[in-house]
């Protein structure tokens, strides 16, 4: 059985041994790029490649045009993913400690060159650490393959089609970040706080319930048919500060049964690099 968008804790264990499965671990802290690293050194699920989203899962960050997570050039990522000894006939598993946000970067990744076999463990790192499930020290590495990328550009929406749809009525622009952000009651990371003008507040955090979990495939299709209000889900553009915890959103509609929407690589960070750009609301305002 391929497993495509979420996978349990439970049926991950029962799998480790299997050769043709790959575990990465994902997690990252923004503001201490290095620390989460150490924690994979010290302890992770057993067979779990670690993957850095500064360098794994991006690519050149070019100052005053790109934001701050740019996707990696998709033969760079190929790459990687040959290194890790992944090819298109492996079951990838990826998680973090972030409820599946980054992770699910991977995931849009691996959909983006062409591999469908691929889910987020669902309660993410504290799930499998929090059930006493075996773990394992120090670095590993995987007999390499060859994966042969078959890349999908329209899964992308850049800042000029996003500019286009921002305020059309047949499309939905959703916002992942937190409500604070949206609204510019607080920025944490960015030079700029708000929206973008006509962006609707999806906070990816709504995808899980109080444990970290997702919620049921009923509850996320409820809660994608009242964002939606009758829009297909091929006129969706998602986006959140710099492209990365937006996925979160994508995953979860997959797994209530929409068809993928498109990804703002750039999203918040890229937006705010033009002043001529438009964000709501208005300073002052």
């Amino acid at each position: 059985m391929d497993y495509k968008t979420i996978l349990s804790p439970e049926t991950l264990k029962e799998n480790l041994d299997n050769p043709n499965w790959a575990v990465l671990d994902c997690r990252f802290y923004l503001q201490e790029p290095d620390r989460a690293y150490q924690e994979y050194l010290q302890s992770h699920i057993p067979g779990a490649i670690y993957v850095n989203l500064d360098r794994d899962l991006s690519g050149k960050i070019i100052p005053g045009n790109t934001g701050r997570h740019p996707l990696p050039d998709s033969q760079t990522f190929a790459e990687s993913l040959s290194s890790w000894g992944i090819d298109h006939s492996t079951q990838v598993i990826a998680y973090d400690n972030n409820g599946g946000a980054l992770a699910a970067r991977l995931w849009w990744m691996l959909r983006w060159l062409g591999h469908e076999k691929a889910a987020v463990l669902n309660g993410a790192w504290q799930a499998w650490s929090g059930r006493g499930f075996p773990v394992e020290s120090g670095e590993v590495t995987r007999e390499r393959k060859t994966f042969q990328p078959v890349e999908h550009p329209e899964y992308i929406a850049d800042v000029e089609l996003v500019e286009q749809i921002r305020e059309d009525e047949d499309y939905l622009l959703l916002d992942a970040r937190s409500s604070k952000r949206y609204w510019g009651l607080e920025e944490p990371i960015d030079a700029r706080a708000g929206h973008i003008p006509g962006a609707v507040t999806a906070p990816y955090e709504n995808n899980l319930d109080p444990e970290g979990f997702f919620l049921s495939p009923a509850e996320l299709k409820e809660r994608f048919d009242s964002l939606l209000a009758g829009l297909p889900s091929s006129q969706v553009i998602v986006y959140c500060g710099s492209g990365v915890t937006s996925n979160h959103n994508l995953l979860a509609m997959v797994e209530a049964g929409f068809e993928m929407g498109l990804l703002y690589p750039g999203s918040w960070s890229e937006w705010i690099m033009d002043p001529s750009r438009p964000v709501a609301p208005q300073p002052g305002g």
